[in-house]
């Protein structure tokens, strides 16, 4: 039994002393590590592919807007001068909603009577010339010589904007001219209409024909004229419901107070009725009492007559006597 149990072990102890037995299990070892890292390969590689022609078939939606850029870039509105720093704001927009002071530092004196400015005068702190620059990109689509502004140039801009530089001396600008940022138009010159500001440049800006104020809007977009009229206009409704209201709370309480009043005068009317009536009633049963006056009165004119039947009985009476005696 020992003898059987010996043979196997000296079996595996004689293939574990041959020379090629460990490299071939390493070699079989290596073997099946590489068939695994190719299987693993061949597998990412087939879901690669099949993400490719899923990509490949992918077709977008076409939608009917156009797109539209996230960040819409807009230009900044600047002063039309060069050197911001030096240049002062010498008249100011008048403005309704503004203080006192600087109402009165938005009146323009000329023959000795007030005008409210529609824009900004700007000069230079020397009183000097300078290069009056566009505030923004845009076209130029007048050019015209005023008797009280100067010399005056007008350019029109995206979303119904439109900038004025009036004021003058000279022009570098044509009609049709279409002018970028921080281009100069001309040189600050002087005119009649802000003659006690010297040499300046009126500016103006303008949305849809109306009037803004350019120091609301300096560095800043162009949309927010647009944000600035569209939160006014909200105001200004707002404003109008309420006074609409106001006024119809106040004709609804005036409405009720003539009511009152009519039906105070209706009231009234009912009892000077029932008086009236009252009074036809007195007269009524005075006629009433006048019917049955009359009545006996008239009994009593009844009562005449029977009188006189008796007195002419008692005559004829008489009459008879008087026969009898006669022979």
């Amino acid at each position: 039994m020992t003898e059987e149990n010996k043979t196997p072990k000296n079996k595996w102890s004689r293939i574990f002393r041959k020379k090629w037995f460990f490299p071939a299990v390493y070699l079989t070892i290596a073997a099946l590590l590489l068939s695994l890292v190719v299987w693993y390969q061949n597998i990412g590689n087939q879901i690669d592919e099949t993400q490719e022609e899923k990509t490949e078939d992918y077709s977008p939606i076409e939608h009917d807007q156009e797109a539209k850029p996230v960040v819409d870039q807009q230009e900044i509105i600047q002063k039309p001068v060069e050197d911001k720093l030096e240049a002062e704001i010498v008249t100011k927009y008048y403005d309704y909603d503004a203080d006192q002071k600087e109402q009165e530092d938005a009146l323009v004196v000329l023959n000795n009577r007030y005008y409210q400015s529609t824009g900004v005068d700007i000069a230079s702190a020397d009183g000097e010339t300078f290069d009056v620059q566009a505030s923004l990109s845009g076209n130029v689509t007048e050019i015209k010589e005023d008797p009280l502004m100067g010399n005056v140039v007008t350019m029109t801009h995206d979303n119904g904007v439109t900038t004025h530089y009036a004021s003058l001396g000279d022009v570098n600008v044509s009609t049709d001219d279409n002018v970028e940022q921080g281009d100069v138009l001309g040189t600050a010159g002087k005119n009649t209409f802000g003659k006690e500001n010297g040499t300046h440049v009126h500016f103006e800006i303008r949305k849809d024909g109306t009037e803004v104020n350019p120091e609301d809007f300096f560095n800043q977009p162009l949309s927010a004229i647009d944000d600035a009229l569209a939160e006014k206009s909200e105001d200004d409704s707002m404003n109008t419901e309420d006074d609409s209201s106001s006024s119809e709370s106040d004709s609804t309480e005036e409405e009720g107070a003539d009511s009152g009043d009519a039906s105070s005068d209706k009231n009234n009317d009912s009892d000077q009725s029932g008086d009236t009536s009252s009074d036809k009633n007195n007269d009524s049963d005075q006629s009433g009492d006048s019917s049955s006056d009359k009545n006996n009165d008239s009994g009593q004119s009844g009562d005449a007559p029977s009188e006189e039947n008796s007195d002419s009985n008692s005559s004829s009476d008489d009459q008879s006597d008087k026969n009898k005696e006669m022979p």
